[in-house]
């Protein structure tokens, strides 16, 4: 089942480069003659990407629709600019990527190997599988059980039908064993929607790595649309604090994409979560871990230990998408951990990529790595 691309944008040469470099990556687009074209379709179709060139008429209203658009809200959004515009005004208008003239092939594909993955990812994890599971769910208040069953699955959350009469609301845990397996997921979740006969829907939280990689492995091997996804992507470990990292590479995922980071330190392993808080094209990204379990904690303190011991070793760093925060990504949510030096430059007023690097210098000048981020392998 191939991706699929709106792509709004009047310039014949922009359009030809576009088709050619998705093309080769096997996204299929669509072209949109106008903004009052592309918005009819965005209420109609399903896309996995929204690519905008924002020199024509309307063509804003169109990227912030889009994320109103109940079946494309969670499609990556690509803004088409002058070298003129930042990022922050290319953010405050929806976009996810953005895409400076003149494009080039050789710029469009390193922006869209990272888009597409991601593309990938939010369509596997809102792939739904239909399957009949006896569920137990538990109120988080203190109410009674409730016994239910699924009607599908997917990996962010589950439809289940409701016993006549029962109407539940608020924060639940939710507890099923997946067919073909012996141990029983424990999962919380909170009701996301209710229809108007005996269904609800339920969506997932704050899972497990485990629970999440057993619940993704079994939608894969039972869903008819399951496609391979792209490799992990290799990067460079800068800077690294007890709550986030700093990685360069040519191609980053914009802020509020949830990326899964897999280290390697000598013998050491590390996979940690994370959610990208400050992007620099073609530069790097600054990520915060999102798993703050004690385990996790203790994982990252070996791995900075391991770090400060042997400063001529080399970490090993892969990243992969695992899809979009389905809050807005400008929130202004604080860093969990206020005090972290690094954090906090994550969360800072926008500042430009060099200005972003001068801190990230000045931090490493410090004496610990606890007290700030730490210079982890930086040619």
């Amino acid at each position: 089942m191939s991706l699929k691309a709106l792509l709004l944008c009047s310039d014949d040469k922009i359009v030809r480069v576009l088709r050619r470099t998705l093309g080769d990556l096997d996204i299929a687009v669509e072209l949109c003659p106008n903004a009052d074209a592309a918005l009819r379709k965005l209420t109609r179709q399903r896309y996995e990407a929204i690519i905008v060139d924002c020199a024509g008429e309307g063509s804003e209203e169109v990227l912030r629709s889009s994320r109103n658009a109940p079946c494309n809200k969670q499609a990556v959004a690509v803004a088409i600019l002058e070298p003129v515009v930042g990022l922050k005004v290319a953010f405050g208008i929806g976009a996810h990527f953005v895409l400076y003239k003149p494009v080039s092939v050789e710029r469009a594909k390193s922006s869209f190997r990272a888009a597409r993955a991601l593309m990938k990812s939010e369509r596997r994890r809102n792939t739904r599988v239909a399957v009949q599971i006896p569920v137990v769910m538990r109120n988080l208040a203190g109410g009674a059980n409730l016994k239910v069953t699924t009607t599908d699955l997917s990996e962010g959350g589950l439809a289940v039908a409701l016993p006549q009469g029962r109407h539940p609301a608020g924060r639940w845990q939710i507890v099923m064993t997946l067919p073909g397996s012996d141990s029983a997921l424990e999962i919380p979740g909170e009701l996301a929607w209710e229809g108007t006969g005996s269904q609800a829907g339920v969506r997932f939280q704050a899972m497990s790595m485990e629970t999440e990689y057993h619940l993704r492995e079994w939608i894969k091997q039972n869903s008819t649309e399951t496609e391979q996804d792209d490799p992990p992507i290799r990067c460079q470990l800068t800077d690294l604090s007890l709550g986030g990292c700093y990685l360069e590479l040519p191609s980053p995922f914009p802020p509020a994409s949830r990326v899964l980071l897999s280290m390697r330190a000598g013998e050491l392993e590390m996979r940690a979560q994370g959610v990208v808080r400050v992007m620099h094209p073609e530069k790097g990204m600054g990520v915060e871990f999102t798993q703050k379990t004690a385990e996790q904690r203790s994982a990252v303190e070996k791995f900075l230990h391991t770090l400060s011991e042997n400063r001529g070793l080399r970490p090993e760093l892969m990243v992969e998408p695992e899809g979009l925060e389905n809050d807005s990504i400008h929130s202004s949510r604080q860093p969990h951990d206020p005090e972290d030096p690094l954090l906090k430059l994550f969360y800072s007023d926008a500042m430009s990529a060099e200005a972003f690097q001068d801190a990230l210098r000045e931090q490493r000048s410090l004496s610990t790595p606890q007290a700030a981020g730490m210079m982890a392998a930086h040619a």
